[in-house]
This record gives C-alpha cells, sequence and structure tokens, in this order.
C-alpha cells in the first residue's frame, strides 16, 4: 500500500469545512458514494460489533421531511447525499452469535472456537453493567464511523457538515425507525460547496497543536 503524503492529508484537512450552503446542482458519483460506504464499512469499533447503521437519503421528498425535524437547515435538502448515523439500542446474545458467525466466515475459523470471545462480548454488553450503557456506547462508536467519513470524503474533494442540530426523535418517525434496533444519532450532507458560501473562504480557527497536545 502506498501511504498518503503528509501534505496531502493535511491539506485534505484544512480545506474542509461545515459547509453551510451547498450546490443542490452537483451530485456526487456513484464511484464516490461507493467509496465513502466501504470507509463507513471499514471504520474500527469496539470489539469490532460495528453497533450502527447509515442511511442514505437521496429522495427530494424525504429530505425535505428531514429538513423539517432539523431546524429547517438548506444542507439538507440541498445536498447530493443525506447520512444518517444510527446506534443500536440494545446488544442481545442473537447480535453476537451473529458478530461470530461472521469472524468464523471471514477467517476460515469454527464458531466455537470463538466461544471465549462470545462469552466475554456477552458478559460485558448484553448481561453485565455495560448492558443498561449501550446506546452511549453504540452513539460513540457512530461518531468514531462520523469522523472517518468526513476525512474519507475531504481525501476524495468533497464536502461535508457535522449536524446535531436536529430533533432526533422526528428523524426516527420520519425514517420508521421506532420498530427497530436503531435509532438517530447524527447526520452528515455530502456534495460540494456553492461558490456563495461565504464560510469557505473564512480562516480555519484552531488552538495551536502545542495548546491541545501534551506530551508525557
Amino acid at each position: 500500500m502506498s501511504p498518503c503524503a503528509p501534505d496531502t492529508l493535511i491539506s485534505a484537512l484544512s480545506w474542509r469545512y461545515a459547509t453551510k450552503v451547498f450546490d443542490p446542482s452537483r451530485k456526487v458519483s456513484d464511484a464516490d458514494m461507493k467509496v465513502l460506504m466501504q470507509s463507513l464499512v471499514l471504520t474500527p469499533s469496539s470489539f469490532g460489533l460495528q453497533p450502527y447503521r447509515f442511511l442514505v437519503v437521496t429522495d427530494p421528498e424525504l429530505k425535505a421531511r428531514l429538513r423539517g425535524a432539523s431546524w429547517g437547515q438548506g444542507q439538507v435538502t440541498d445536498c447530493s447525499h443525506l447520512v444518517v448515523f444510527l446506534a443500536r439500542q440494545a446488544m442481545t446474545e442473537a447480535d453476537v452469535d451473529h458478530y461470530i458467525r461472521r469472524i468464523a466466515q471471514v477467517r476460515g475459523d469454527q464458531p466455537e472456537n470463538l466461544a471465549a470471545y462470545r462469552s466475554m462480548m456477552v458478559g460485558t454488553l448484553v448481561t453485565g453493567p455495560r448492558a443498561a450503557t449501550v446506546p452511549e456506547w453504540a452513539a460513540r462508536q457512530a461518531y468514531i464511523a462520523l469522523g472517518q467519513f468526513m476525512a474519507s470524503a475531504a481525501l476524495l474533494g468533497l464536502d461535508t457538515c457535522p449536524m446535531e442540530g436536529l430533533d432526533p426523535k422526528q428523524y426516527d418517525e420520519i425514517l420508521g425507525l421506532n420498530d427497530t434496533p436503531f435509532r438517530t444519532v447524527v447526520a452528515c450532507p455530502v456534495g460540494y460547496r456553492a461558490e456563495g458560501d461565504k464560510y469557505a473562504s473564512l480562516a480555519k480557527v484552531r488552538f495551536p497543536v502545542e495548546e491541545l497536545v501534551e506530551q508525557r
């Protein structure tokens, strides 16, 4: 694998910003969206359990309804694709077994050889004390995916805007999530910035490395 040049990475991260105005006439290609979806799949997660799902919304009518649940923010309707990040609300033994079977399938192993790992996950997230905090734990995993998604988009020259300015319960209702194990955590429009977005030319404001990073 050829590593990404340091200057390329820093340039892409410096170029990106929370895009306020998208150009609705420009659409992200299927090829680029396929790469972005794979970046979500490749996100690291606790235990490797991937306690999240991602809904990609392109239907104009559905985006318009979600805009109403997003404080009327235009990014929701003007972006090319709206990605909604969902977090699992509980872990069951069936969920753990599903993951165990996947490990066995990918690595050519037998599920019974993973019994100790299964027992540890069940004892931690299903029957253990952390079971009560699974929604918070899963939400944190979803945010790891969000960060990877935005960085990947920047490297592809695509604009994003992480959005917590929404009503999760309304999203859940609109997206038909109430009878599923998942709930809305955050959304992220992706597309291309409009030429008139004044925020695109503003200097990025960050504290210096020396203030944020301490070495010991």
